[in-house]
């Protein structure tokens, strides 16, 4: 079955950095889409990053463009999300899953029928 579990979630001030993963289970994740997401408190689940297989197209939120990162190690199971820059608005649960897409593309949209992992708490205070 597919299983995700992200690490790495932690406190830090602003303008520190975080590098959060997320482990894949139960699925060839060289041919997945895979975006990571975030709650912050009182509020829905957004889009944070995406991406589609091969690593070729990456796509980001408007609000973390130029200060997070998102990488893939096939061989290790692995998507990462290395976030710099960090600002109090960044608070909240960071989720991974796998999303939809086209060809060698990905959307900040979670597929339907994929579970959600159990998420990290990422705290950005000074």
């Amino acid at each position: 079955q597919v299983q995700l579990v992200e690490s790495g979630g932690g406190s830090v001030q602003p303008g520190g950095s975080l590098s959060l993963s997320c482990a894949a289970s139960g699925f060839t994740l060289e041919h997945a889409r895979i975006g990571w997401f975030r709650q912050a408190p009182g509020k829905g689940r957004e889009g944070v990053s995406c991406i589609g297989p091969g690593a070729g197209w990456a796509d980001y939120a408007d609000s973390v463009k130029g200060r997070f990162f998102i990488s893939r190690d096939d061989a290790e199971n692995t998507v990462f999300l290395q976030m710099n820059s960090l600002k109090p608005e960044d608070t909240g649960v960071y989720y991974c899953a796998k999303t939809r897409g086209y060809s060698d593309r990905c959307l900040l949209f979670k597929n339907d029928n994929d579970p959600w992992g159990q998420g990290t708490q990422v705290t950005v205070s000074p």
